[in-house]
């Protein structure tokens, strides 16, 4: 067994923002299509009524990303400060050897016959 003792703070800060930042480019769609019924709901029905749904779709994937980069910051912290006080994960891990290997047996080919 290995056991994971602690982590880079920045390393899991950017992974997590950029994960979080992507999320949020997954969630903007629907944050414009809200704007959009937005914009046509409503007994006026002036352009201007879904602004706020288009803004917030445009800033999502930012504000997912700078959220993600702090939580995973304030994440990676206390994972190391828990780690010194009960223990860090325990991972068990297998070596694998380099060599390649056919999803087949490989049968070498015959001799060619004499024509």
């Amino acid at each position: 067994m290995y056991i994971v003792k602690s982590v880079g703070a920045m390393s899991v800060a950017k992974i997590t923002g950029l994960i979080y930042l992507c999320l949020g480019l997954i969630f903007a769609p629907f944050f414009l299509m809200i704007g959009l019924l937005g914009s046509m709901a409503g007994q006026q029905r002036t352009p201007f009524a879904g602004v706020f749904g288009v803004v917030f779709a445009l800033l999502m994937p930012v504000m997912y990303g700078v959220i993600g980069f702090i939580s995973g910051a304030v994440g990676a912290l206390l994972y190391n400060a828990f780690a010194k006080w009960v223990g860090g994960f325990e991972l068990e891990l297998e070596i694998r050897s380099n060599t390649l290997t056919a999803p087949y047996p490989i049968i070498p080919p015959t001799p060619a016959s004499n024509l």
